[in-house]
């Protein structure tokens, strides 16, 4: 879990929307993709592990890792939630 406030500082580098963390339904739905092989980040890259947790794009759209609680905030390492 990452700190509330923390949090809130948070945005997408993109499209600068603010930060939540995804839901399991979420994470459930990219972790299903990344198991099937068809999940690419932004960047087109293949992505092959899979997430334990992930901080989502206001608009549900965008996951980013969460990796050992750090978040990766890059833009290419983003994950369309509906890959």
């Amino acid at each position: 879990m990452i700190d509330p406030e923390f949090l809130a500082m948070l945005v997408c580098p993109t499209s600068r929307q603010p930060l939540r963390e995804a839901t399991a339904p979420e994470i459930e739905q990219a972790n299903t993709a990344i198991e099937q092989g068809s999940a690419r980040n932004r960047g087109g890259s293949p992505v092959s592990a899979s997430l334990s947790a992930a901080l989502a794009t206001t608009d549900g759209a965008w996951l980013y890792p969460v990796q050992e609680g750090i978040p990766i905030l890059l833009s290419g390492e983003a994950i369309p939630v509906s890959a």
